[in-house]
Order: C-alpha cells, then structure tokens, then sequence
C-alpha cells in the first residue's frame, strides 16, 4: 500500500484511496494551523502544493483502477463514486487489477491476453 503516492501511474485500491483522504485532511489542518501560527503570513500555505499533488496523484491512479483518465478528477462529485464502486476485474488499459483478481490471464505469442 502506498507504492510512489505521488506518481499518477498505476491503479490503486477504494482503501488506499480513502486512507489518502484521510492523510489529506490532516496535513490540510495542519497546515491551517501553521498558517495561523505564522500570523497567516502565506508561507506556510507552500507546503499545501506536496499535499495538493498527492491528492491528485492518488485521485488518477483510482481513476485508473476504473478505467478511466485521471480528468475525470474534473467531473464534480466524481470522488463519491470512486470511493464506493468496484474496480475493473483483472487487467486494463493502466496495468494489473491491485486485489490481484483477474491477472492470471494467460499471454499467447503475440502478446495479446487470452480471455
């Protein structure tokens, strides 16, 4: 769990994807704090960029894990259906299924995945 958090390659899983909300809040309050520690000075809101990029990090490899593209991060409401649908069965376009359902697909000589 948590391989490259802040690379946007890969799938990962609804749990993986609601820890990382839950990480983010933290950091978020955190960093709120910090900032009104520092008399809102601003500096401390560079450390919010880190943060910000992880979301959308972990945000499109759950966009992957549904097959679909990290833009679809843009479609309002859009996380409350990552949160709760299930992802593809084995493999697709972004790589390998992270229950581990499905990838024991065979390979034929061309390189294409037998069903």
């Amino acid at each position: 769990m948590f391989k490259n958090p802040f690379s946007f390659n890969g799938r990962i899983r609804r749990l993986e994807f609601g820890l990382s909300y839950i990480i983010y809040f933290a950091f978020y309050a955190l960093i709120l704090l910090l900032n009104d520690a520092l008399d809102n000075s601003g500096y401390a809101l560079f450390l919010f960029l880190p943060v910000l990029w992880f979301l959308f990090a972990q945000g499109a490899k759950r966009c992957h894990d549904r097959n679909n593209s990290g833009f679809y991060l843009l479609i309002p409401f859009y996380v409350f259906w990552m949160l709760f649908a299930e992802s593809d069965f084995g493999i697709n376009d972004y790589g390998l299924n992270p229950k581990g359902e499905g990838n024991s697909n065979e390979i034929d000589e061309i390189g294409q995945v037998e069903q």
